[in-house]
């Protein structure tokens, strides 16, 4: 079954009308009733890295199209991160104990 992912939230945050940071939030769902599972991903993206790599060139917010924000969201980490969790609590998951409502109390 494929992964849907939903762009959720874009929030800009401007200095001098110009987008400086980005705060992104991504909703992921894949399966249906017991397979269903579904996560929200999130990432702030400054346009210039505290390393100083340079993640996008400040512009106003409504010069941005859905495909550019997109590009800026880390969607190779988002996809491994779900594909992890889709697969601890869905694929694989925990075994958790049982109760045994049949046990008699010994005298």
């Amino acid at each position: 079954m494929a992964i849907t992912k939903t762009l959720t939230e874009a929030l800009p945050y401007n200095k001098d009308g110009k987008v400086e940071k980005w705060y992104f939030q991504m909703k992921y769902e894949k399966g249906a009733d017991a397979t269903y599972y579904k996560a929200d991903m999130v990432a702030i993206i400054p346009a210039i890295a505290p390393d100083g790599a340079v993640n996008f060139t400040p512009k106003a917010e409504g010069e941005w199209t859905l495909a550019e924000l997109t590009a800026l969201c880390p969607i190779d980490s988002w996809d491994a991160t779900f594909d992890s969790l889709y697969d601890t609590f869905i694929t694989n998951p925990p075994n958790k104990p049982v109760a045994n409502s049949s046990y008699v109390i010994p005298s």
